[in-house]
């Protein structure tokens, strides 16, 4: 009889009492964006070179675009971003990853505290550790079920859909595929808007209520918003969502938009315009955070707590105060666990 099986390099492929599908262990792979290995411009152009090649980042005709990217933007770029960098990098390396890495332990300990038997791996989707390695791992843990859980409250194509691509594109590649699910947005989930909620009165507790509270989230073109992303959506309904939570506080909440690239027009109004109008106007006082990052990084350390600070209180203003980003704060820690435990129902 074995005469007809054919040969194969893995010899559990013909095992009977190998682990089939729903008897090994549950994966949970933790997608963020990505960031350079090290804050010099050799690291930061071949970062920058991968995550602005992506269509999904940059909708120009390939050719137009890469000519443009390879004479002007990865010539000039890398030099001047690689300083910001070394500002907020930190002991441990760069602040996106140690950040999501430390949630990423977190929500693993969380869940092991359920009795629940999962793995959870981080891959980022430009850089390292690579999207494709954090894959194999929980392959090779013998996870035959998989949630992918990018780390974007808000749905964008940008971020959320090119993650789901590159999982896709890695997992072609494979004769035997593990099931998956996909966790696409969780913009006003119970444990995230309390999380912010209680971010932001925990911050007020300590340092008093401010004139205004800004939240700013990542830029993307109105182009993109015209043509059917619901990025904008997402942001307007966490937005309003937390406002309902501050109760009466709710009417200092305002909503502004950061990172923008390129001369085309973004989603409006612009962060830093906004702070430095604020500040001409007599405002004293400003609370910033950033939702849409569950980690905070070089958007939010750098662009926001460094430049917009500075341009805020170079316009008039008073008082700037910056609120750290969920990072791993241990009950949001426990509540994303409980969100993404809800997302492996019928699985555990």
């Amino acid at each position: 009889m074995s005469r007809f099986l054919p040969e194969v390099s893995d010899p559990r492929a013909l095992d009977p009492d190998a682990p089939g599908p729903g008897r090994g262990p549950l994966g949970i792979l933790l997608i963020n964006l990505g960031t350079p290995d090290e804050p010099t411009p050799a690291a930061v152009r071949r970062y920058l070179g991968e995550f602005l090649s992506d269509p999904r980042v940059v909708e120009l005709p390939a050719v137009l675009w890469q000519t443009i990217l390879r004479l002007f933007v990865l010539t000039r770029r890398p030099a001047a971003v690689a300083p910001k960098y070394a500002q907020v990098w930190l002991e441990q390396g760069s602040p996106l990853l140690v950040y999501s890495r430390d949630l990423a332990d977190a929500v693993a300990a969380s869940l092991r505290a359920r009795g629940l038997d999962v793995r959870v791996e981080l891959g980022m989707r430009y850089g390292r550790p690579a999207l494709a390695g954090a894959l194999d791992a929980l392959r090779a843990a013998g996870c035959g079920r998989i949630l992918v859980a990018p780390m974007y409250p808000q749905y964008a194509a940008s971020t959320t859909a090119t993650a789901v691509d590159a999982v896709a594109a890695h997992l072609a590649r494979l004769r035997h595929q593990p099931t998956l699910r996909f966790l696409d947005r969780f913009h006003t989930s119970d444990a995230y808007l309390d999380a912010l909620c209680r971010s932001v009165r925990a911050h007020w507790d300590r340092a008093g209520k401010p004139d205004r509270l800004l939240l700013s989230f990542h830029g993307l073109p109105q182009r993109s918003v015209r043509q059917g992303d619901p990025y904008f959506r997402d942001c307007q309904q966490t937005a309003r969502a937390l406002r309902e939570r501050l109760g009466a506080d709710g009417d200092r909440l305002h909503v502004a938009f950061q990172s923008r690239f390129g001369a085309a027009p973004w989603l409006q109004p612009y962060t830093q315009p906004t702070l430095e109008a604020w500040g001409r106007q007599g405002v004293g006082t400003v609370d910033l955070m950033c939702p849409g990052f569950l980690a905070d990084c070089l958007e939010t350390l750098e662009e926001i707590n460094m430049g917009c600070r500075e341009a805020f209180l170079a316009a008039g203003g008073r008082d700037f105060r910056y609120i750290p980003c969920l990072n791993a704060d241990p009950k949001w820690a426990r509540g994303f666990a409980g969100l993404l435990a809800d997302n492996l129902a019928g699985w555990t």
